[in-house]
């Protein structure tokens, strides 16, 4: 299959994608109702779309394309006020979260769709364990060769992106003592990680080429990449997020996203070089780890700092342009999160710690969904 034209699209738009858990309201384990979710909202107006996911305990609803925090924060609100009010039809709950904290993979079912189908007779185990949830955001590029200039450079910042959105600290029922797990179960996939070091589409192209004739990838489906090109959509599509608890804090991980993507393809502060990844699976396991307590090592300078640091240094660096885009309220908010280390992975542990039951966990993450 040849790869698709890259599409045109208007600079720096967004597009938001987020997995999400439907559980029952009993003891909030995950539920198979994906399929009658589905049909509820199929009638009702949206601004994006809703749909399937790996497993029937899923659910993703992605925006349309925005121009900025408040459409996207507009956007998912809408999404998830209709989706919130459908499940309490169905008696469900539906909430974020990057794992839940004491499903059993073993129990889940897969959807009922080709693809799906076909990924599960490829990886097996592989394919019930990634019911996992995590959030995706498109930027949209000017151009191809741009589309690639900002993948490899925003690719310095993944560590920040997984630490700010990590909210997956539990796994069947244990502390892991991580962050961010989730993205433990998506790097299991032989064709995930980062993307390859080719700067121009046309070696790009030379790629994805080699690459189908190997009959090992079929589209860019294939490519499980933190950071992956979209040609289809005139993007780049970040996917290293775990979904967050709300709404609001997925708009502003887009917003900041786009503010460090604005300042990149304005400022183009540096020229991306392979030798930027040497460091790239070390900062990438200490903010999965740690989150903004890990170490961040600079690739080019090689200077040690906790991520917390290099987040509000990059936050105050990237000001100018987030406040062109009207994100310098959710960067602000971001930058807090960074310098008291309460993201959504600390907010669960905390949520434990009172509560001493993932059932109750996973309740109050319903409430917080809906708020």
């Amino acid at each position: 299959m040849a790869l698709a034209q890259f599409a045109e699209s208007r600079s720096l738009t967004l597009g938001v994608e987020l997995e999400l858990q439907i559980v029952n309201t009993h003891d909030y384990d995950l539920v198979g109702s994906a399929e009658d979710l589905l049909r509820a909202l199929a009638k009702r107006k949206l601004p994006g779309d809703v749909k399937p996911e790996m497993t029937v305990s899923m659910i993703e609803m992605a925006t349309g394309v925005c121009d900025n925090y408040h459409d996207a924060l507009e956007q998912l609100g809408t999404i998830r006020d209709a989706m919130v009010d459908a499940a309490r039809r169905l008696n469900v709950g539906v909430c974020g979260g990057g794992t839940h904290g004491f499903q059993h993979w073993d129990d889940r079912k897969i959807f009922d769709k080709p693809r799906f189908n076909f990924l599960s007779e490829l990886y097996g185990y592989l394919a019930k364990q990634f019911t996992v949830f995590g959030q995706h955001v498109h930027i949209g590029c000017p151009g191809p060769d741009v589309a690639l200039y900002l993948l490899h450079s925003l690719s310095r910042y993944v560590p920040h992106f997984i630490a700010l959105s990590a909210s997956s600290p539990f796994v069947q029922g244990s502390d892991t003592g991580y962050q961010s797990a989730r993205l433990n179960s998506v790097f299991a996939f032989p064709l995930s990680g980062r993307a390859p070091y080719v700067e121009s589409w046309a070696e790009f192209e030379r790629y994805f080429d080699k690459m189908t004739a190997t009959g090992v990838v079929k589209s860019m489906k294939d490519f499980y990449w933190d950071i992956r090109p979209k040609p289809e959509f005139g993007t780049i599509e970040v996917r290293v997020m775990d979904t967050p608890l709300t709404v609001r804090r997925a708009a502003e991980l887009a917003a900041y996203i786009q503010s460090v993507a604005r300042w990149l393809m304005v400022e183009r502060p540096m020229r991306p070089v392979e030798d930027d990844y040497l460091v790239y699976t070390f900062n990438r396991f200490q903010a999965l780890r740690f989150g903004m307590a890990g170490i961040f090592v600079d690739p080019r300078t090689h200077e040690h700092r906790t991520l917390a640091e290099d987040i509000v240094a990059t936050i105050d660096r990237v000001e100018q342009h987030s406040i062109e885009l009207v994100a310098d309220e959710p960067c602000r908010s971001l930058r807090e999160i960074a310098q008291s280390g309460m993201n959504d992975a600390a907010v669960l542990r905390a949520e434990f710690a009172d509560a001493r039951s993932l059932n109750e966990v996973v309740r109050r993450q319903c409430l917080r969904w809906a708020q």
